[in-house]
């Protein structure tokens, strides 16, 4: 059984070096020097040993297995709730309270009408949709429901944690994760990451989740699991972090039916996209777009905008959009 409850860890992607290979050099008229290649010994990747790597199982088209090798992640020395850490240019850390709704008056709305860009390549990380992955669940208790991906308290249950490699910088948050387990299975929401010792491909369920599928004196049992694209009434709503101002701002969309790909901001006439935080904020440093238009795009290219989004830290507005079912 995994420990009761997670800590972000952070790890290092180790490169292994390559052969040095000597190219031939050929002479004038009928003498040929012939030069040996010589090898170095190559050193390992860097993973643990024993990591069970998540195989694609199925999904054609996939080149390779999405999460076959996952960059190593050093053991946390002691495990603590997962509670989301700013950086030192954060001005706060996200808060674990519930944060109050907005007035309907303030509801934003839609800018421009939902659009797949045509010829967008996947937008997709290590988990693709359409691929069904191989790996281990275990079960641990999720407390109040809060997690690395900043969501907040919940009172869902089906939740899960996923490894580190396959977060993928909070990439994961929000996904709505398929898991089979024999004949049985049960839909969860990642809401949090495990670090090591979870392996890539590997989920921990929330308790009531794991005991859908087996005992949870089983422990460790063996599934595959996949994306999903839920039905939902819900649209997606947006939440400013802490400490946000028209200088610097942190900002959050929750509700979301498809993992997100990119949160862009409107300034100077252009879109600027902004950079993702483990903790499932995207940052503008220098304060570039806050409080402005906002624009979503998930996994599969499509794009939403919203506008009328007030700068008001830790409320959750309300938009009138959300991404199609897939």
């Amino acid at each position: 059984m995994a420990s009761p409850s997670h800590r972000r860890s952070r790890g290092k992607r180790r490169i292994a070096p390559g052969p040095a290979v000597a190219l031939a050099a050929v002479a004038a008229v009928t003498l040929v020097v012939s030069l040996v290649a010589g090898f170095g010994p190559g050193s390992g990747d860097g993973t643990r040993a024993g990591k069970a790597a998540a195989t694609s199982v199925a999904g054609a088209g996939a080149a390779a297995s999405p999460a076959a090798s996952a960059p190593a992640v050093p053991t946390p020395a002691t495990a603590s709730p997962a509670s989301p850490s700013a950086t030192a240019a954060d001005p706060a850390t996200p808060r674990a309270t519930p944060s109050p709704a907005p007035a309907t008056s303030a509801r934003p709305t839609a800018a421009s009408r939902p659009r797949t860009p045509s010829g967008t390549a996947s937008l997709a990380g290590r988990i693709r949709p359409g691929v069904s992955y191989q790996g281990v669940a275990t079960s641990y208790d999720v407390g109040n429901g809060d997690g690395a991906c900043s969501f907040g308290p919940t009172d869902d249950v089906m939740t899960a944690a996923m490894n580190t490699a396959d977060y993928e910088t909070s990439k994961a948050c929000g996904a709505y994760v398929l898991v089979r387990a024999g004949g049985t299975s049960v839909t969860v929401r990642i809401t949090n990451e495990c670090p090591a010792p979870c392996e890539a491909g590997q989920l921990d369920l929330s308790r009531q989740a794991f005991a859908e599928l087996a005992p949870l004196s089983a422990g460790r049992i063996a599934i595959t699991w996949s994306l999903l694209s839920p039905s939902t009434s819900d649209t997606v709503s947006i939440r400013y972090k802490t400490g946000s101002t028209r200088y610097w701002c942190g900002i959050q969309a929750i509700g979301h039916r498809n993992p997100l790909a990119r949160l862009e901001v409107r300034t100077g006439g252009a879109w600027i996209a902004l950079p993702r935080t483990e903790y499932n904020y995207f940052r503008s440093e220098q304060g570039s777009g806050c409080g402005g238009a906002i624009r979503i795009t998930d996994i599969h290219g499509e794009r939403l905008t919203v506008e009328g989004i007030a700068l008001r830290a830790e409320a959750v507005q309300e938009t009138r959009v959300q991404f199609a079912r897939h």
